[in-house]
């Protein structure tokens, strides 16, 4: 072949490397398992371009004839052995006609007609590209296999009021386990102890501790955080909550069958049409012409089969994929694949949930509202009160009140279970809590505040109802900007959240979104995606936690938010928003939509360039002169054109 064909063949292995860095680069560097993946494309790599080298540069009298085929050859057998064999196994099984059966007679033509490199670069291509979806389906599934690792392996059980470690798998039902202050519950059971306070972020995805009351339910998943406790075994460990949200993530994830390649699906049509035209080139002259020569005419249907490989399609194809995961990465989004560009730019529906995506998942107060008191004096005494509770809540006022006021102190302060607090604060009587507090203490408030949806914390001071303070968790500066440029995409956005019904209303009230709806567990917020999707909606599901990674799963593109999000939402999403900031969710809308209008635009390029060549090569007026410029060339023009999503510019 040619110089420049031969140096443009190179400059395509490049890029196919290239590709492979775009789209792997959340990969572990120096993975043993991947080298031996591409070991043999890149031995068939070194040969080729010592090949080329050779053929075109040095040019050794020893390097012809029977020795140059042997080294094509042994460059062609690492990556097309392999290829071959398939192509045998299909036929075998009855699928003459795919893209295997495809690679093998175009690349074995170009053998045949003396053109080595060309057949040995082709299929070295094919093999990049199928080594890179190999690598994406396993990397997902041990994703998914990763998320066990979530269950404790131990529990301490009571045996006779001693404590001893048991593994979680072996503990029976009605066995009471221990569990000390930071540990994570393995098991599903009730409370024998007292009462106690735990973070169910795991299961319900929100970050408000949920303070649980002798004989109450306590699930797998949910972290002590302050005393030891005592539980009561309900459920076996494969029975878990925790567990059976793990089996929902295996099972959404199996429900998301593989996109099957184009190139597959156009293999179908055009390898049996490309196959007979080819035999129809070389067998029909006979009958039509005097001095019809097999050779000649064999050697012309050979050109034919060269020319239709698919070289420029399986390049054309994922650079375009390969220029969004790159444009992407620039504005800090990863996508795990390129099947996932498609899916974005495809999408209708985006389903968000509320605590660490649509809101910062800290809380803060947002309004202090004195009542016959003055404002200093309300924040002085609850903060008092409060200095004394480890509750985000408290907290939350307390750090509000370093902010705004000198500190005082509280004396002789209790808790009422359920309620809040009571205390004395320069010698008044002052009471701290919930609405339930006032009525207990028989206090007369507004009950105008039992329909605020946030938390509200109410104070009396001497058995006076004396003001209140809203608790928020705050959203995030981007979120209503977000939803208004989702309206202009024609995105419809939806809210699910463990979160009560009030609070998610509020918000989406706040943000301009129609649907919302809360107290969900990860089994309904499957249940509600399901609903979504039976109504031919694309979905997207954006989530941080555990609870989301189910959903995650199962929709058309899980999207996570990687600053804060849990490593299980992180492992079990397509997307990941690595900034946590929601308008990138926007931005990735728009690069997805931009990659798959240059994918068509070279889809299209190709398919025009190389039906022209194929006529030119049946009628014996294209030589592999044409063969090089449909192939190299559409590559070249292809490689071109995906350039421009990485100069595109996309602001939101």
């Amino acid at each position: 072949m040619s110089q420049h064909n031969h140096q443009n063949s190179s400059t395509k292995n490049t890029e196919g490397c290239c590709s492979h860095d775009h789209e792997n680069a959340h990969f572990e560097e120096n993975s043993p398992t991947k080298f031996r993946i591409f070991l043999p494309a890149l031995l068939t790599f070194l040969l080729l371009i010592t090949g080329i080298i050779w053929d075109n540069y040095t040019n050794p009298n020893w390097f012809q004839n029977e020795i140059r085929f042997i080294w094509y050859l042994s460059a062609f057998l690492p990556v097309g052995f392999p290829v071959v064999k398939e192509a045998f196994e299909s036929a075998r099984n009855g699928e003459l006609f795919s893209e295997f059966f495809l690679m093998s007679i175009a690349t074995i033509g170009a053998f045949v007609i003396g053109e080595y490199p060309e057949g040995v670069a082709v299929m070295l291509f094919y093999t990049l590209g199928e080594n890179l979806q190999n690598i994406a389906v396993n990397k997902a599934k041990t994703n998914i296999k990763n998320l066990l690792d979530q269950r404790p392996d131990e529990v301490t059980v009571l045996e006779n009021s001693i404590p001893k470690k048991v593994a979680a798998a072996n503990v029976s039902i009605g066995s009471i386990i221990e569990l000390r202050a930071g540990e994570k519950a393995a098991l599903d059971g009730v409370l024998l102890s007292e009462k106690a306070s735990f973070n169910t972020a795991a299961l319900t995805g929100e970050s408000t501790p949920d303070t649980k009351h002798q004989n109450e339910t306590v699930l797998a998943g949910m972290i002590n955080l302050n005393t030891v406790v005592q539980i009561k075994v309900t459920n076996v460990y494969s029975d878990s909550k925790l567990s059976k949200i793990l089996e929902l993530v295996q099972e959404a994830t199996s429900k998301k069958a593989p996109t099957e390649l184009f190139i597959r699906k156009f293999a179908k049509i055009y390898t049996p049409i490309v196959t007979v035209l080819a035999v129809l080139i070389c067998l029909l002259p006979y009958f039509f012409i005097e001095d019809y020569i097999f050779k000649d005419w064999l050697y012309r249907a050979l050109v034919f089969l060269v020319i239709s490989c698919p070289c420029a399609l399986v390049i054309s194809i994922p650079l375009g994929y390969f220029g969004g995961i790159g444009a992407a990465s620039k504005n800090g989004i990863l996508f795990k694949g390129a099947v996932f560009l498609d899916a974005m730019a495809n999408l209708n529906t985006v389903v968000l949930d509320k605590t660490g995506t649509l809101t910062k998942g800290l809380f803060k107060v947002q309004k202090v509202v004195p009542v016959n008191t003055s404002e200093t004096e309300l924040i002085q005494y609850t903060a008092a009160l409060e200095t004394q509770s480890t509750h985000p809540v408290a907290s939350a006022i307390v750090a509000f009140a370093k902010e705004k006021v000198p500190q005082i102190t509280a004396s002789g302060i209790e808790e009422i279970a359920g309620h809040g607090l009571k205390g004395i604060v320069n010698g008044q009587t002052v009471l701290v809590g919930n609405t339930k507090l006032l009525q207990k203490f028989n206090i007369t408030y507004d009950k105008t505040l039992d329909d605020i949806p946030y938390t509200l914390i109410v104070v009396a001071i001497n058995n006076q109802f004396s003001g209140y303070f809203v608790i928020a968790d705050e959203l995030k500066e981007d979120a209503k900007t977000t939803i208004q440029q989702l309206t202009k995409q024609n995105i419809a956005a939806v809210v699910l959240s463990g979160d009560k019904e009030k609070v998610v209303n509020a918000v989406a009230k706040e943000l301009g979104i129609l649907k919302a709806y809360g107290n969900l567990l990860p089994e309904d917020k499957v249940d509600k995606v399901n609903e979504l999707k039976k109504q031919n909606l694309k979905i997207a599901f954006v989530g941080d936690g555990v609870n989301d990674a189910p959903v995650i799963a199962l929709a058309d593109v899980g999207i996570a938010m990687g600053g804060l999000g849990s490593d299980a939402a992180i492992q079990t999403a397509d997307v990941v928003i690595q900034n946590d900031q929601l308008h990138k969710i926007s931005t990735a809308i728009q690069i997805a939509k931009k990659t798959k209008q240059i994918v068509w635009q070279n889809i299209a390029m190709a398919f025009v360039v190389k039906f022209i060549v194929l006529a030119l090569g049946a009628g014996g007026l294209a030589t592999m002169w044409e063969a090089v410029f449909a192939d190299v060339g559409v590559a070249f023009l292809a490689i071109l054109n995906a350039i421009r999503i990485q100069k595109s510019n996309f602001n939101t």
